[in-house]
């Protein structure tokens, strides 16, 4: 790798002769770390003609830092940053100029924290990942994935790859999920009704700038993904959380004046329970009644492995009052970030604006790769192969569960990918996970899905999504004998 001549400059405040100030520059730039061992250097005419300076004072500049073994030459190939050049110091370099401003004053709005829920970015390399939401890259087509990228590279996607679509979207991928994705869940929907965003968490934030503000009441359910509290906290409205049961979200307790509910009806986030049909229509009857709006997040209803899933709140709405999250984000890979939300053309007419003063749309050769990996098939054939995988892992988890004398405190009706568990009083979750880690386990304590400012501590999600089969069992060993431990 060639470093650019553009990142050398001369510091004008600095003493000495120009030779001297070159191998200086050099010098701080491997100590410092942004040059590393193998990297070639600009040729001695390319950096004289750039700072200025004689060839020579360079050239000669270059020869010290070789006979202090900085640098390296290689004839005719130029000098390079040695192998044995001093290594940067293990502690983070000080910085030169720390600045005067006060940033306790000068934010105006503070975001931090955010998501509290601690996923290791190495956690394939542990043996017992437990961990929701990740890619099993022995179930992933990279393959076809691959192919449909590259089709979408093509001179035929040309305008698709490089247009600016301002607050439009790929019509191709807006097609298929209008006449594919959305009338699986009962839902049909006009192309004006449909709005492509980053991810389900970016359709969330869009409802809610869009939905709400300080004097609008938000339902949510307790315990429920973070990230949506965060989201709703932001828009500064008034927040009810109403705590779930078996059956998810009780209508019966929401309060009055709440303007808009956010629910995940089919797998309740994070303790999986599944609204039954009557519940539904009785939070769609209330909604009427009382007129108040709800947010479905259906993130998962792919994986409905067990049976057919309910029917979505959206195919049972009769009076527009239900705003649909769906995300191909959790079937194919979560890098993806790509999502849609579905709603009456006004509503999505706003969000659609929104979106385009923030990022005007998700890359149009995402979208369009994306449209292809679904319409050729590719899509359909991965869903399959991933629930007929996690239907055994998930088997094998149960089983080992009962084995264990593990406690389920959540059980999907209809599948999904994880398991909410309630481990003995006295259990803290969040010091067991750190335990487990030394054993190479990973596991999501339940209390950041809480709002309580001191939230119940002996609950976790487990996920069967990313382990295989032959690994569940020994590892819900290890967690039962961590809990037997009762060392918390």
């Amino acid at each position: 790798m060639s470093i650019s001549v553009e990142t050398f400059f001369l510091d004008p405040s600095a003493e000495g002769t120009l030779q001297a100030r070159i191998q200086q520059m050099v010098a701080q730039g491997i100590l410092n770390g942004r040059f590393r061992p193998g990297e070639r250097l600009p040729s001695s005419r390319k950096m004289a003609t750039h700072l200025g300076v004689s060839r020579i004072t360079v050239t000669l500049a270059y020869t010290e830092l070789v006979a202090d073994d900085y640098l390296t030459s290689r004839g005719r190939s130029g000098f390079f940053v040695s192998d044995n050049a001093p290594e940067p110091p293990a502690f983070p370099a000080q910085r030169f100029h720390t600045g005067t401003v006060d940033w306790n004053r000068a934010i105006g709005q503070r975001f931090t924290p955010g998501l509290s829920l601690d996923k290791p970015a190495d956690w394939a390399d542990y043996r017992y990942p437990f961990i929701y939401g990740q890619a099993d890259k022995t179930l992933f087509d990279a393959a076809n994935w691959r192919l449909c990228a590259l089709r979408a590279l093509g001179m035929r996607d040309f305008k698709a790859l490089t247009s600016d679509y301002y607050d439009a979207d790929d019509p191709q991928l807006v097609d298929f999920i209008a006449r594919q994705t959305l009338p699986r869940r009962g839902i049909l929907a006009n192309t004006d009704e449909i709005l492509v965003t980053m991810g389900a968490q970016n359709a969330l934030w869009l409802t809610a700038q869009v939905l709400l503000n300080s004097r609008r009441r938000a339902a949510i359910e307790d315990p429920c993904y973070p990230a949506l509290r965060t989201i709703l906290t932001q828009s500064r409205c008034q927040l009810s959380m109403v705590p779930v049961d078996t059956d998810g979200l009780p209508p019966d307790d929401l309060p009055a004046e709440t303007d808009v509910v956010f629910t995940t009806p089919s797998h309740q986030c994070p303790t999986a329970a599944t609204m039954p049909l009557t519940r539904r229509k009785a939070l769609l009857d209330k909604a009427e009644a009382e007129d108040f709006l709800i947010v479905e997040d259906d993130y998962e209803f792919e994986m409905s492995f067990l049976k057919a899933p309910s029917p979505s709140l959206k195919s049972l709405d009769q009076n527009g009052r239900v705003i649909y999250v769906g995300s191909f984000s959790k079937s194919l890979f979560p890098g993806l970030r790509l999502g849609y939300l579905v709603g009456p053309a006004p509503f999505i007419r706003e969000a659609r604006a929104l979106r385009a003063t923030v990022l005007r749309h998700p890359p149009g050769h995402i979208q369009r790769t994306a449209s292809y990996y679904l319409s050729l098939g590719h899509y359909d054939a991965l869903i399959r192969r991933m629930s007929k995988a996690y239907h055994q892992r998930r088997q094998v988890m149960e089983e080992a569960l009962h084995a264990n004398g593990l406690q389920i405190a959540g059980q999907g009706t209809y599948g999904g990918s994880s398991i909410w568990l309630r481990a003995p009083l006295g259990t803290d979750t969040t010091v067991l996970a750190e335990r487990l880690r030394k054993h190479g386990v990973l596991i999501e304590p339940g209390a950041p899905f809480f709002a309580a400012d001191d939230p119940p501590k002996r609950y976790m999600r487990i996920a069967y999504s990313s382990i295989p089969s032959e690994r569940i069992a020994d590892g819900i060993s290890l967690i039962a004998r961590a809990i037997q431990d009762n060392d918390f």
